[in-house]
């Protein structure tokens, strides 16, 4: 069996989206003759923790891990409120950002090139490289963000002509927070020398959306792949669904991604419909921006509204199936336009009617136009949203709220592992 290193900084107990996209694939590879080893972080600063996701970890897995001296334990001397913030992303826009959050922004973008987890490449090479040597490794593999892993692979490929592989998980200098980092000039042309970098001496390149391959396509001759994320679950038929009718997005809502106009159609059919006014409620399901929230207060729709909070995998997988309708939001930014988030999979794999807000030329709009799973709207579709709602509305009083999803399993983590393994027994 073929034996292959999978660095990651993201791994159980670790909570969010980054950890399930390597966890997936490591439980299907053995499956087609590759036997993962994974190395990650003895003593990471997750933002979000889920310790739901340990018992999904193999017990025979080999999982190598070395510390980690992070800054943020630093950092939270002067703030621990920002500071925690920060490393989950959340990145407060320049009108609102105090002394010290600029302060913070400027250090971490400036001073940890290309992330706060950079002073763990070169421990990582030392220890990776007497690993290497013992048991004859010949492929290794390196996720980010955080980017900075991708130096451990480009500084082993230099020492060890292994074949490496690249997978980006969002884009490095055209990722969407990489502009509110304050960067010098300098900083800038640093981070795009190590992107070029690393894409030039990767042997091949995976990424997660069809619009991030075209762009690293104009930096690099290298093979490029795109593996989406998915889902990994027993399709549930016979849940029951929510009595009331149920708007709900699951996962982080931050500042970026506050609609306006879906406030304002929810808040005008609201005001407008006491038949609709009874029965609607959106779910929050997970961290949701103080700026979202005051919209939502603004728009009169506080009292039909439930914010659950952070909450586990498991759980979060329990909204998707009993929710009348789901709803995915993508900040209006070209950015976003390379983002195809994870959440998108399980939501088609629910089965469960979806309403997309997002920006112009997505490929989140391709994919809910082939699988039949959704609709997608821009944010100057005001009138076709609120008349998509008021069909979703009418067809739930008459119990016929429902969605035929079509090619499901182009999107299961098994299938996408093959496609994986594929280009892994290439070597």
């Amino acid at each position: 069996m073929k034996k292959v290193i999978i660095i990651t900084y993201y791994w159980p107990p670790a909570g969010g989206p980054g950890v399930q996209r390597w966890l997936k694939f490591v439980k299907y590879l053995p499956e087609f003759g590759i036997e993962p080893v994974v190395y990650c972080p003895e003593n990471p600063n997750y933002p979000i923790k889920d310790v739901s996701m340990v018992s999904e970890v193999n017990s025979v897995l080999e999982v190598l891990q070395t510390p980690i001296n992070e800054p943020y334990k630093w950092a939270k001397l002067f703030s621990r409120l920002k500071t925690s913030e920060l490393s989950k992303g959340i990145i407060n826009g320049q009108e609102k950002q105090t002394i010290l959050e600029k302060l913070l922004l400027f250090i971490r973008g400036n001073f940890f090139i290309p992330d706060a987890r950079v002073s763990w490449v070169k421990p990582s090479v030392s220890f990776l490289s007497e690993y290497i040597k013992t048991h004859k490794i010949d492929t290794i593999i390196t996720t980010g963000p955080p980017h900075s892993l991708h130096l451990i692979g480009l500084k082993l490929k230099q020492l060890h002509a292994l074949h490496w592989i690249t997978d980006f998980r969002d884009p490095w200098t055209q990722i969407g927070y990489h502009k509110k980092l304050k960067l010098t000039r300098f900083s800038e042309r640093k981070h795009e020398q190590l992107e070029l970098s690393v894409l030039r001496h990767s042997d091949e390149i995976i990424v997660t959306s069809p619009k991030t391959k075209a762009l690293f396509s104009k930096r690099t001759t290298n093979p490029i792949t795109v593996i989406t994320n998915g889902y990994d679950f027993e399709i549930n038929h016979s849940c029951t669904l929510d009595s009331m009718f149920t708007l709900s997005h699951v996962g982080s809502l931050l500042e970026g991604r506050n609609p306006q106009v879906l406030w304002k159609v929810l808040s005008d059919l609201v005001q407008t419909s006491a038949e609709f006014s009874k029965v609607f409620r959106l779910n929050l399901i997970g961290y949701v921006s103080e700026r979202v929230l005051d919209s939502i207060k603004a728009y009169s729709l506080e009292a039909h509204t439930y914010c659950s909070g952070y909450v586990s995998h498991n759980e979060a997988l329990a909204y998707l199936n009993k929710t009348q309708l789901l709803l995915l939001i993508e900040e209006d930014s070209k950015e976003t336009q390379y983002i195809i988030p994870g959440k998108l999979f399980e939501y088609i794999a629910s089965k469960r009617p979806i309403i997309c807000i997002g920006p112009d030329e997505s490929d989140i709009e391709d994919i809910l136009a082939r699988s039949c799973a959704g609709t997608y709207f821009r944010y100057s579709d005001a009138e076709l949203l609120r008349l998509s709602i008021l069909n979703h509305f009418d067809a739930f009083k008459t119990n016929e709220l429902q969605v035929d999803s079509k090619g499901l399993e182009l999107f299961s983590r098994k299938r996408l592992t093959f496609e994986l393994s594929k280009i892994i027994n290439l070597t």
